[in-house]
């Protein structure tokens, strides 16, 4: 395997992440304290946590765990989970386990950066579909269509969508499987902002519910907010893969922590009351932002989010938006995400409505805007 690329996304959150002040692009739900947490246990996760021996845990992940997330699914159970830590290891075993030389491999872009680049290096034989702003971000049947091999091996795609916000039409999806099913290839389906979605009746089935070939990656880091856990699964009703992937994880992480694990179990346990915390906090935000982008339409445009904690922006100013994030984060303290961090070449940007302060957070960006608004306007 050849070297990997430079990752610009995680580079870009080392630099920014723990330095600047207000951040307006994280992709996580609020999160929770280890006190709220171990409150909302259950008797028996109670003494699981009470009586934690910190020794190595079993590699495809705690049994109790595993049948807790399965519950997330229709029709799957504990077999059909490998945990992994956080998401990217999940990518990553599932991309070596997956693809080999000569493969042809069809990835939705823009996208979270291992998802593209991850299967470069492994020689596959590649087709990028473009999501489009001028078409809301969608993904169609004829752009799928026109990709499509009889040879193809896997198609990629995170849905919803990052950082879009898009979800798949529910005609797309269908098309989607059909053709993956003529083919006989796979489907690796991100699902990580799965069960944030704005209008709930349109959340789509899970991949591995809906396709034998299926591969559903989630995490207990964007919608639950609990990213610090590190506690990621891949879900899927072929047994085969999943082995493969789970040999994989040998070679990385081995097993998950012990601890995170158990925190992991009462916090699905509790799905219920932390899903409804953090939709609440989304749904408030976005409705906000509704009226921010109304106010500044004619410096801003975006695409609303379906679903997820995230939106791209586009920057209707004449200054390059790598040129303004940078100004942004030095004389204000508040970071966005440029599009070039997703390999995009428009003016736009990523923000994130998943957090409690983002009000306060969106009042300082205002701040800095209105300034930019005032110049142009004196300019023309």
């Amino acid at each position: 395997m050849h070297n990997l690329p430079h990752f610009k996304l995680e580079e870009f959150w080392k630099k920014y992440e723990f330095s600047a002040p207000y951040l307006l692009c994280p992709s996580d739900a609020e999160t929770w304290s280890l006190n709220e947490i171990i409150a909302m246990a259950d008797p028996e996760t109670k003494g699981l946590w009470d009586n934690l021996s910190l020794g190595y845990t079993e590699s495809p992940g705690l049994p109790l765990l595993r049948k807790e997330i399965a519950k997330l699914y229709t029709t799957l159970d504990a077999e059909n989970i490998l945990t992994t830590a956080g998401a990217e290891e999940g990518i990553y075993c599932a991309m070596r386990s997956l693809i080999s030389p000569g493969d042809h491999v069809i990835i939705i872009s823009p996208c979270y950066q291992s998802l593209e680049t991850l299967p470069r290096p492994l020689d596959a034989e590649i087709t990028l579909i473009h999501l489009q702003p001028d078409c809301r971000w969608k993904l169609s049947i004829e752009q799928l269509q026109s990709a499509w091999r009889e040879t193809t091996k896997l198609l990629i795609l995170n849905c919803p969508h990052n950082p879009s916000g898009m979800l798949l039409d529910q005609d797309v999806f269908e098309e989607m499987i059909a053709l993956a099913r003529k083919s006989g290839a796979y489907i690796f389906s991100d699902e990580v902002y799965r069960y944030l979605e704005i209008d709930e009746s349109k959340r789509l089935p899970a991949l591995a519910d809906a396709y034998e070939k299926g591969i559903s990656l989630n995490v207990m880091t964007k919608a639950f907010g609990l990213g610090g856990l590190r506690i990621g699964w891949l879900a899927s009703q072929d047994a085969e893969f999943l082995q493969k992937a789970g040999s994989y994880k040998m070679y990385t992480s081995i097993c998950n922590s012990a601890p995170s694990e158990i925190l992991a179990l009462i916090a699905l346990r509790a799905r219920d009351k932390i899903l409804h915390r953090n939709r609440k906090i989304i749904l408030q935000n976005i409705e906000l932002l509704d009226h921010f982008i109304e106010h500044h339409a004619s410096a801003l445009a975006w695409t609303r989010p379906e679903s997820g904690t995230i939106a791209f922006l586009e920057l209707l100013l004449p200054i390059s938006v790598e040129t303004f994030t940078e100004q942004l984060v030095q004389q204000a303290g508040v970071l966005i995400m440029p599009a070039s961090v997703f390999d995009y070449q428009g003016n736009f940007f990523r923000i994130g409505f998943g957090r409690k302060n983002m009000p306060e957070v969106l009042g300082h960006f205002e701040h800095f805007l209105r300034a930019y608004e005032n110049l142009y306007k004196a300019g023309n």
